[in-house]
């Protein structure tokens, strides 16, 4: 049942045998600058849970609250770090020096089951992003390199500037979108939907293979910002209703278990369908990304791992549980 307890053999190679193959794709990280990258959130994650059991022979309740405690401060949240837990207070047979492997094939299990890592996108048509958040959170510039990306591709890109109501984030965007080779649909103070309508409009009419919306994320004010977004998304329905191909919510890698929360609210207002993690380049808090796949069953597509253009990469789940336990 446990076959992934088996030691191996000694004649196996050593080291070698589980380093994922290097990634070849522009917009990929290799393993090794991942491993970096997520540094710190491994030994929260790992480091410190493997360390309380290594002198310990036998679970006992002392040792269990001690483990899931640390995997709550770890960022996995209380459902995800009590559930897993539980696998063990429940009658699995298993040593303490077996809990690095155990963690490793339970993180496994949980991000393959909340789907693909992949971002949606259809050749010959028009493809819409829409891209909501938390003011602060990295959108603006989240769709300035995801514009740069698609251009790279060689892609029409145009960006709908909806977070109408922040004179500031508008012309951030505007000077994101210049530096990307993008066009922009802007209009200081207008209603949300009807830039999305225009862009849309000018979209289809122009050619474009994506359109990347821009929003609010006034949580302050819960009831207008669903409202809100409720009203965009009518729009992305009624004037491209086959075109749309993502819901993301971008959450910064740094706020931990609020991004639990965030996601649940966003939830209560669209359909979310992936989540774009943003400054994870030394963060600690890098387990919230198994705490989303579980318990809002939403994938990670997406990772910012620094400032320039180019450090957009996409997010590979079996690379990231690798480099965890590395």
């Amino acid at each position: 049942m446990f076959d992934f307890f088996k030691k191996k053999d000694q004649n196996e190679p050593q080291n070698s045998e589980n380093k994922p193959e290097e990634k070849k794709g522009f917009f990929s990280l290799t393993f090794d600058n991942l491993k970096k990258t997520i540094e710190k959130t491994s030994e929260t994650l790992v480091g410190n849970v493997v360390s309380r059991l290594q002198d310990e022979e036998e679970f006992d309740e002392f040792i269990l609250d001690d483990m899931e405690e640390l995997l709550i401060k770890a960022d996995l949240g209380v459902n995800t770090a009590s559930a897993i837990v539980d696998k063990l207070r429940s009658g699995q047979k298993l040593k303490p020096s077996q809990v690095k492997e155990y963690l490793k094939n339970e993180f496994s299990s949980i991000l393959q089951n909340a789907g693909s890592n992949v971002l949606s996108y259809k050749d010959g048509e028009l493809n819409i992003y829409f891209i909501v958040g938390v003011n602060g959170a990295g959108k603006t510039t989240l769709i300035g390199k995801l514009a740069n990306r698609f251009r790279i591709q060689g892609k029409k890109v145009l960006v709908a500037a909806g977070d109408t109501f922040r004179a500031a984030a508008e012309e951030q965007l505007n000077i994101w979108s210049e530096r990307a080779g993008a066009q922009i649909v802007r209009n200081d103070g207008a209603d949300p939907a009807s830039v999305v309508f225009d862009a849309i409009k000018k979209a289809k009419s122009e050619n474009f293979d994506v359109v990347l919306v821009d929003t609010a994320g006034r949580l302050q004010n819960k009831f207008n910002l669903m409202q809100e977004l409720q009203k965009v998304k009518s729009v992305i329905d009624k004037q491209a209703p086959e075109a749309l191909r993502e819901t993301i919510l971008v959450l910064d890698a740094n706020t931990g278990q609020n991004g639990l929360s965030q996601a649940k609210v966003f939830t209560e207002c669209v359909n979310l369908t992936s989540v774009a993690l943003t400054k994870l380049d030394g963060s600690a808090k890098g387990g919230i990304i198994i705490a989303i796949a579980r318990e809002m069953n939403l994938p990670v597509k997406l990772i910012g791992v620094g400032e320039k253009m180019e450090d957009l990469k996409d997010f590979d789940a079996k690379d990231y549980v690798e480099a965890l336990f590395a």
